[in-house]
């Protein structure tokens, strides 16, 4: 059983499009391919993250990664042992969802006991470099379960079958297959499913006899699609429903929280990151994105990193009372219509966002339907990119129409994030553009805020007005430096 006591990692690096800055190892600006490769070894070995996410949903990834990392740096993972001191985890497509990509899961799920041989030859002993898989869009326990039993019922569960009768078994020929068994984590997106997390892990675990499960609840498509300061009411909901659920069960529970640099997508950056572990005590894996990673010097990555580790985290979560629920929901709504009035300055601006990954394109996508059409816009990066570019980061939408305790509690719980975002803030800009319904910045200076006029979003936005397209895209460039990252 590999589902065994075991260093949960306090960090783990992701493959999010999110940094301005090249690395010094790509090749190129889009990262892909052998880059990916040199990047798990580079988080590892300099950065100091203890796990690195193997991203093969939306975009094209290498199959033999594990093989790689073992052959073309052998002194490091020789001291740094791969399942054991740092841990690699895959992410599949969800095929309930992702219907053109569902047979990738099927090649990723057969690929761990290849990577289990090459380990055994590299170590020489039994130990497995992955055996953990990250099930993203997950909407109940049937499709956690139909991973899990998949690789135990044909992948593994194949060994001891015959070719043909009377021929010798699978395994006679090419040899054991393990793990015997793999651990499934679920990654909860939309509000319904990260409100019933909980349910929905139970449901998984309860058969199983396992000493652990991790939990990955998304940030930045819950922002999306209900704003910022909802999804972190709706995530600190979530985590007290699962520390419910571990003392319910007797199991332990390990949440893993998506946090991206803008406060739209988490806020956690190297500069804050100590404060973010205090504010999340209850999450134990902390993504560590791109813009982390390559947009600030290596010495304050490696300090966040360790901040994040010196705060020792322990699942014991306040209720959310009912009435902040209320709130968030109120303001959801709000953006969620709000949001409508912002598409079409999203959509032509997203289009000059450079891609940092070969990604191909997702199928949450976010829609709003008017009358027969739907409104389509990007993924979360390039969504905040593009508003963050013109002076309209998409934190302060959602705020109109709320009473003075209403705002009250917002500016109380929502300071940091708000603070942050009005930096960059142009009030020309949202004047020019008639959004001061969606924007309403006079309101939140009355909490003492100060809304600013940040100078290059007046210049992006008369870039784009012009269609001087060769500016447009240098401007965006010089904003995302201004801020720390590109969305």
């Amino acid at each position: 059983m590999v589902n065994i006591d075991r260093r949960i990692p306090r960090t783990m690096s992701t493959q999010h499009p999110d940094n301005l800055t090249i690395p010094f190892f790509s090749e190129s600006p889009v990262l892909k391919g052998d880059d990916e490769v040199r990047e798990a070894y580079y988080v590892f070995s300099h950065l100091g993250c203890d796990e690195q996410m193997w991203d093969y949903e939306g975009k094209d990834v290498d199959v033999y990664v594990v093989k790689k990392l073992l052959s073309r740096y052998p002194q490091f993972f020789s001291d740094a042992r791969l399942g054991e001191d740092v841990f690699l985890t895959f992410r599949i497509p969800n095929p309930s969802v992702e219907k053109g990509e569902a047979k990738v899961m099927l090649e990723v799920l057969e690929s761990i006991p290849r990577s289990y041989d090459c380990a055994r030859i590299f170590y020489g002993d039994e130990i497995i470099p992955v055996f953990e898989v990250i099930l993203p869009m997950t909407s109940d326990s049937a499709e956690l379960n139909r991973v899990y039993y998949y690789y135990t019922n044909f992948v593994t569960g194949k060994a001891s079958r015959k070719f043909f009768p009377g021929d010798v078994t699978i395994r006679e020929w090419i040899g054991d297959f393990k793990p015997d068994k793999i651990s499934v984590i679920p990654l909860f997106e939309d509000r319904l499913y990260v409100l019933e997390s909980d349910r929905i892990t139970r449901e998984f675990v309860e058969d199983k006899h396992l000493s652990y499960q991790r939990v990955f609840l998304a940030k930045s498509d819950l922002a999306m699609n209900y704003g910022g300061f909802p999804s972190d009411v709706y995530l600190r909901k979530a985590l007290f429903n699962l520390a419910s659920l571990q003392e319910e069960m007797g199991i332990k529970i390990y949440p893993i929280i998506g946090f991206g640099s803008p406060p739209f997508r988490g806020n956690l950056r190297p500069e804050n990151a100590g404060d973010i572990a205090k504010k999340w005590k209850q999450v134990f894996t902390f993504t560590i994105q791109s813009a982390f990673k390559y947009d600030h010097p290596e010495r304050s990555v490696v300090k966040g990193i360790e901040e994040i580790n010196s705060v020792k985290p322990r699942l014991k979560a306040e209720d959310v009372e009912e009435d902040m629920l209320e709130l968030a929901d109120k303001i959801a709504e709000n953006y969620r219509k709000h949001i409508l009035l912002v598409a079409d300055i999203v959509n032509a601006l997203s289009i000059h966002v450079p891609r940092r990954r070969a990604r191909k394109l997702h199928v949450g996508l976010f829609g709003y339907p008017r009358s027969v059409n739907s409104i389509q816009l990007p993924r979360a990066i390039p969504f905040c990119c593009s508003l963050y570019s013109i002076g309209l980061p998409p934190e302060i939408i959602g705020f109109g129409g709320l009473g003075d305790r209403e705002l009250g509690v917002v500016a109380e719980k929502y300071r940091e994030e708000l603070n942050f975002a009005l930096r960059f803030f142009s009030k020309k800009v949202c004047r020019k553009l008639k959004l001061e319904k969606v924007y309403d910045y006079r309101r939140l200076e009355e909490f003492g805020f100060e809304a600013g006029d940040f100078e290059l979003a007046e210049e992006v936005y008369e870039a784009l007005k012009s269609n001087r397209i060769s500016t447009l895209n240098e401007k965006i460039l010089q904003a995302a430096r201004a801020r720390g990252f590109l969305g």
